[in-house]
């Protein structure tokens, strides 16, 4: 700061260009803004010609409601916006654009015209060259909708034009931006072209496998492949879009997408509740792969919290959590191997098996010789016989093959085979039969509800006084788990009773990891995370283990069970539990038929 400075205002010129940066970040920030407000405008498609990966020009065409002749320059002042009018309207906004920068930035950074018609008048159009000017209105014949042309951008500000990369990685970004509003809105038809040549050329998608293509286009037939329809509502939430197969993931968090409202997202609380949704049956260190919209009021999020308005702020966080994470895990564990194989085969409760006598196959049946007592596991002893699966002998039609298949034979005790209507299965059984376990002692602890206990000695934990007003703030979250936890003084709490299961484990790690959750995303299921962590090492340790001979009615029972038990398609551990090959790629192996 200069020693002799004074205070004083701002020119226009300079408030426009330091409000620039935080809008107009790099081209693909300008094709954001602008076909948000061609979407705004209730356009049908939205045509983006770049040259010099947008650096050099950007010009956008909609057919949308178009800007009278007389409000062409007010569009390009700063807080100019015909969308809201009130406080109350910023409350619950319902369009993308709302705080009227956009123009006003981009016109001050770059050499812009601004062409517009509204129905029943031929077009005008006005130019700004990157300083603060009255523009002036002349006519110029356009149909109904509006062009913006974005020239030279950055021209009169090098610095920051130092900062962008290649024309080809810069262009990557526009791409990237094109093809998350094709993704929010399949009414709209969009193209991008490039020095001249079209890169995307994405009609308007109506039905749904014209969506479907339209993902596919863009997110790659793999996600399609992969994708699970998810339709789930609440009272004043609705939840739709595709959540894929933890089978298919990523390395990176790169292919998940959630839209609130239209508006793409990148929110803690979402990404939390949606990881959680597929903590059971991913693989550790990969990331799902989801494709959502998420509808609610617009009254219930706040949208007005970043000027890229990339982040949003629940009303009430918690129930969005749960929503989220409730909605997406249950068609993860709905989806069953007739499903996957696309048998259409029934999938009721002691289904018969053709090769079944008298013989019984138990899910649970090495839990009582493996439980680890010593962990505090023996507490679900008397559980172990829910988990118990009977199958019954009654023959079958053999056209009513089950999805599954019938077992022909066992591989080295480790995997079985299993021949289908249209080819082969390998089965891991002890990843399926670990899975079988693991879901099976869930739902008998679910069905009799965790059992809380006294602890002898209750402990006394030093929290910052933050953490401690969220234990009285979630003091029924805490106690909903079976985890008695107060709060005895300014920086101060006290654990007096935990849920039996968890008696063994470190309680003050537990308490601080669920408060943890609570002060970054407003709710917590760490306890249930807990409790699931260690019935699933209990079920590993009650698993047959490789090499234990079964009997082809053991085999087939297994086979069955793997039919109706949820998220069979992977162990604990996020392991494939199966996998299948049809005659089609048997043929393809071994190249019969060329």
């Amino acid at each position: 700061m200069k020693s002799n400075s004074s205070i004083h205002i701002l020119s226009p010129r300079l408030a426009n260009q330091i409000a620039a940066g935080e809008v107009v970040e790099r081209p693909a920030s300008v094709v954001k803004e602008l076909v948000e407000n061609a979407l705004d405008a209730g356009s049908t498609q939205i045509d983006i010609d770049c040259e010099a990966g947008g650096i050099g020009r950007i010009r956008i065409r909609d057919n949308g409601s178009g800007i009278r002749s007389g409000e062409l320059p007010l569009a390009l002042s700063r807080h100019a916006t015909s969308k809201i009018f009130d406080l109350d309207d910023l409350e619950a906004v319902s369009t993308l654009g709302f705080r009227g920068e956009a123009l006003a930035s981009i016109a001050s950074v770059s050499r812009l015209d601004l062409i517009s018609a509204v129905e029943g008048e031929t077009g005008s159009k006005v130019s700004v060259e990157g300083r603060d000017m009255a523009p002036s209105i002349e006519a110029s014949a356009h149909p109904k909708g509006t062009t913006v042309d974005v020239r030279d951008l950055f021209f009169n500000t090098p610095a920051r034009r130092k900062f962008l990369k290649t024309e080809k990685t810069e262009f990557g970004h526009i791409d990237t931006v094109v093809s998350r509003q094709a993704l929010s809105r399949f009414d709209v038809g969009f193209r991008l072209v490039h020095q001249g040549r079209v890169t995307r050329q994405l009609p308007p998608a109506l039905s749904e496998s014209a969506q479907s293509e339209r993902v596919a286009n863009l997110l790659g037939r793999g996600f399609m492949d992969a994708a699970l329809p998810v339709d789930a509502s609440a009272i004043g939430l609705s939840l739709k879009g595709w959540a894929c197969r933890a089978t298919f993931n990523r390395a990176q968090a790169d292919c998940q997408y959630v839209f609130v409202n239209g508006r793409i997202v990148r929110d803690k609380l979402v990404s939390h509740a949606l990881r959680q949704a597929y903590r059971d049956v991913l693989f550790h260190g990969r990331h799902p792969c989801y494709l959502l919209y998420l509808e609610l009021d617009p009254a219930q999020v706040d949208v007005n919290v970043h000027p890229t308005k990339h982040e949003v702020r629940f009303r009430d966080s918690r129930l969005i959590y749960d929503f989220l994470l409730r909605s997406v895990a249950k068609v993860l564990a709905d989806d069953r191997p007739d499903q996957v194989l696309d048998q259409g085969a029934s999938l009721q409760p002691g289904s018969s098996d053709q090769y079944s006598d008298s013989g019984q196959y138990q899910a649970g049946m090495h839990f009582r010789d493996h439980a680890p007592r010593s962990d505090g596991f023996d507490v679900l002893l008397q559980l172990a016989g829910s988990a118990e699966s009977i199958i019954s002998s009654e023959p079958v039609e053999e056209h009513d093959i089950p999805p599954m298949g019938y077992a022909v034979a066992q591989l080295h005790g480790v995997y079985i085979l299993s021949q289908t209507r249209d080819g082969m299965i390998i089965v891991d059984m002890h990843a399926a039969h670990e899975r079988i376990t693991y879901e099976a002692l869930k739902q008998a602890l679910d069905d009799r509800g965790l059992v809380s206990q006294p602890l002898l000695i209750p402990v006394t934990m030093h929290v910052s006084q933050r953490e401690a007003s969220l234990v009285e703030e979630a003091r029924d979250l805490f106690e909903q788990f079976g985890l008695g936890v107060q709060r005895v003084g300014p920086e101060t709490i006290r654990i007096e009773y935990v849920p039996a299961i968890l008696r063994r484990a470190s309680h003050e790690d537990l308490v601080r990891d669920v408060l943890s959750d609570l002060a970054e995303v407003g709710t917590s299921d760490r306890i249930v995370e807990a409790r699931d962590n260690l019935l699933a090492t209990m079920a590993c340790h009650g698993s047959v283990r490789a090499n234990r001979q079964l009997t082809l009615s053991e085999m087939n029972a297994l086979l069955r069970d793997i039919e109706r038990t949820e998220r069979s398609g992977q162990c604990n551990h996020g392991r494939p539990t199966w996998t299948a090959l049809t005659m089609h790629d048997l043929d393809r192996l071994f190249l019969r038929g060329r």
